[in-house]
């Protein structure tokens, strides 16, 4: 146990690095600087405020400045584009928002993935099999953004129902977490029905049977659990999708999130923003992909930790 955590942990922090590193050189690769739509600025000012934030020195000088600040005092710097506002400021103001659609999606997706699922495999062959997989078909080709401006066309414009951006109310929720969840809810619908329709073909389902279990308590106390394997180990990429799908969606419905900050800062060339946004989630990510690993051994004790692949 303990040298699956040291090893997860070392994996994940030379993964954080490289993360910073590739960031870090790939924005300033972008033609311009923060202040090139600056306009009528005049030469000594501009030299002054780039100045301001070490962008006068040499790219490595800056870039171990950036680590040093980082690894020793957790300071992501201030915002070179939202004067006056640190960077950890920003994030901890925004990240509520994002979280909060995030685990709703997260909710959403599962319980009505993988209820959809085991409907549709207990049906196989039938009309609401087919019907509930021409759905998820459907679900998993259309893109977040496509759904998200056709629920806003049908729901707001025209039944005029659901409002089409803001955040604060409940019904404000309704359509962005809609638009995220249609995909993934189609995706572990697909994949919650393929696994249950294997797992019912096993042996020990069959002497389950034969020894006079019902129905009702083969399906939930031993195909359910075992069909839910697949689904838990999805989890990890399912919250990094969450988290990058929302970037557009939080965009479209004017939604005060951190995926929004994102956006707008790698428009606006703000360095330290798009670090400080980028470690956050990655961080974020791989503390949720170890959490997943560890539910994945607890559902399936055939595991051991230490032969997991990192």
């Amino acid at each position: 146990m303990l040298k699956y955590i040291l090893r997860r942990l070392f994996v994940s922090v030379v993964t954080i690095f490289v993360v910073i590193t590739i960031i870090f050189f790939l924005i300033r690769m972008l033609p311009g600087d923060p202040f090139t739509s600056e306009r009528d600025v005049p030469t000594t000012v501009r030299a002054n405020m780039l100045a301001s934030f070490g962008l006068d020195k040499p790219l490595h000088q800056q870039y171990f400045i950036y680590l040093k600040n980082l690894v020793t005092r957790g300071d992501m710097g201030p915002s070179m584009k939202l004067r006056s506002r640190m960077v950890r400021d920003i994030i901890m103001y925004s990240f509520p928002a994002s979280a909060k659609i995030g685990f709703l999606v997260v909710l959403a997706s599962m319980l009505a993935g993988v209820n959809i699922g085991v409907v549709a495999a207990m049906h196989q062959g039938k009309f609401l099999d087919r019907f509930t997989m021409f759905l998820a078909t459907l679900g998993v080709t259309i893109p977040n953004f496509v759904l998200a401006n056709l629920l806003i066309f049908f729901f707001s414009l025209r039944l005029k129902i659901l409002p089409p951006t803001g955040y604060g109310e409940t019904r404000h929720l309704i359509l962005p977490v809609i638009a995220l969840a249609g995909y993934f809810t189609a995706f572990i619908a697909r994949l919650t029905r393929s696994k249950y329709l294997e797992v019912i073909q096993q042996d020990y389902i069959r002497t389950a049977r034969a020894k006079g279990l019902s129905w009702s308590s083969v399906v939930f106390k031993h195909a359910m659990k075992n069909s839910m394997i697949p689904v838990v180990t999805y989890l990890g990429p399912l919250i990094a999708n969450v988290l990058t799908g929302s970037f557009v969606i939080e965009t479209i419905f004017a939604i005060p999130g951190l995926g929004r900050e994102f956006v707008l800062s790698v428009s606006n060339r703000d360095y330290t923003l798009v670090l400080g946004v980028s470690i956050f989630y990655s961080t974020f990510i791989i503390l949720c992909n170890f959490l997943v690993d560890a539910v994945y051994v607890l559902i399936d004790p055939r595991i051991k930790l230490e032969d997991t692949e990192v």
